[in-house]
């Protein structure tokens, strides 16, 4: 048992169906389509194996983006391939998740093989729009249609999607209310690597937010300084952007258009708040890069820019990097600015690079995080990396997460 939830340790799982909720969410190549980065796939694959290895009936059930996120909004036939490869064992894949052709391909499994339903995203019930706006109780989940269609043929639920924790959808809260529920591997390795850095953090404790998808950033920034979690915020990418439209700031067209297309504005006034009560523990860029043939550099006093806003600048980096040296715990999630490219990789790469070198303990989560870590060849020299993004943020806050709880109620 850990946390109240029992593990694989605690369940006897041959000859059994086991509903396996993984998150295998992968960033994807816009222009491709393909997969870019294999990390939560490959950290799915020890639950997976055991569970093969114990002869379960493993039915996987996985996500691929969201319709907010509409450009990794993909099949998931191309995870199957990768999975099938890395386990050196075949994966049967169906295009249903709830269907007569999935229900039958669940039935006809035998012992130790391996089913994965196609993108759960394709029910309504399962996006977070849905989450979001019509706001069932775990207990109305349970009667949704996955949950209604899927828990009749199964015998165990099994969640090793840490990084959905903070998510309210019936494949995480719905089915663990009716079927005998516990955590897979990585779950479990999740929760007790996090655990420690929420009780007892060393100090300094910096956390660095950057990246695109900014609504967790936000949301449980306010509440880890509250919490004295984190010493510090270091913002950057469109985080950071939101704080400078927060200080005043115009940032030129092209940057003030992405940001009401991502529909972010409303995060202004949130920024305020939190720059008002915490003005001296979170950082925002002092000046910012723009492509244009090459790399160019913009006090802050010099915006709004005609240009889109692709990177913080080298003064912001230099200054960020003098309080990473001193820092003692280290939090990043979300890059600097748009790290896949030359010209503007230097924040995340100079960053990323020098928490590396930094011996004290780091954390970093998210998909383009840990691409990220790919890139500029840190993975090895971070003490751990999270498969989880907002939920990581929520979980060092203190929140309870609706999976954690859920999974806590058999």
């Amino acid at each position: 048992m850990i946390a109240g939830i029992k593990t694989l340790d605690d369940i006897e799982v041959s000859g059994k169906t086991v509903l396996l909720r993984v998150d295998i969410n992968c960033p994807i190549d816009t222009e491709t389509k393909r997969i870019k980065d294999d990390t939560r796939i490959r950290r799915s694959l020890p639950t997976i194996k055991e569970l093969s290895e114990k002869k379960a009936k493993i039915v996987i059930l996985a996500h691929q983006a969201d319709p907010l996120d509409y450009q990794n909004f993909t099949s998931l036939r191309e995870h199957s391939q990768i999975l099938a490869k890395l386990l050196g064992k075949k994966i049967e894949f169906i295009d249903d998740v709830v269907g007569p052709a999935a229900r039958e391909a669940i039935k006809s499994l035998k012992d130790g093989e391996i089913l994965l339903l196609e993108n759960i995203r394709y029910l309504t019930e399962e996006t977070i729009i849905f989450e979001k706006e019509v706001g069932l109780s775990p207990e109305e989940q349970s009667r949704t249609l996955l949950p209604q269609k899927l828990a009749p043929l199964a015998d165990l639920y099994i969640c090793d999607a840490f990084a959905c924790v903070h998510r309210a959808e019936p494949s995480l809260v719905g089915l663990p209310l009716i079927l005998p529920s516990g955590c897979g591997r990585l779950f479990e390795e999740e929760l007790k690597a996090l655990s420690a850095v929420v009780k007892q953090p060393k100090r300094p404790c910096i956390f660095i937010l950057g990246g695109a998808k900014i609504l967790d950033a936000f949301k449980m920034m306010k509440k880890s300084l509250e919490k004295g979690i984190a010493d510090k915020v270091l913002t950057a990418g469109l985080v950071g952007e939101i704080m400078l439209k927060a200080k005043g700031y115009t940032l030129g067209e092209p940057s003030e258009e992405l940001i009401r297309k991502k529909n972010l504005t409303s995060f202004i006034n949130t920024a305020k708040d939190i720059l008002g009560e915490y003005k001296d523990k979170v950082l925002f860029p002092e000046d910012v890069a723009t492509t244009n043939g090459g790399r160019l550099e913009f006090s802050i006093e010099e915006l709004p820019l005609d240009k889109l806003i692709t990177d913080i600048g080298t003064k912001t980096v230099g200054k960020y990097k003098e309080i990473i040296k001193k820092a003692a715990t280290i939090f990043i999630n979300g890059p600097a600015g748009v790290y896949e490219e030359k010209n503007s990789e230097k924040g995340t790469k100079e960053i990323w690079q020098t928490v590396g070198e930094n011996k004290t303990f780091s954390v970093v989560g998210g998909g383009d995080t840990i691409s990220a870590c790919k890139r500029f060849k840190v993975e090895d020299k971070v003490s751990y990396i999270s498969t989880a993004g907002g939920g990581l943020i929520r979980y060092l806050s203190g929140e309870k997460l609706p999976v954690i709880e859920a999974l806590k109620h058999k």
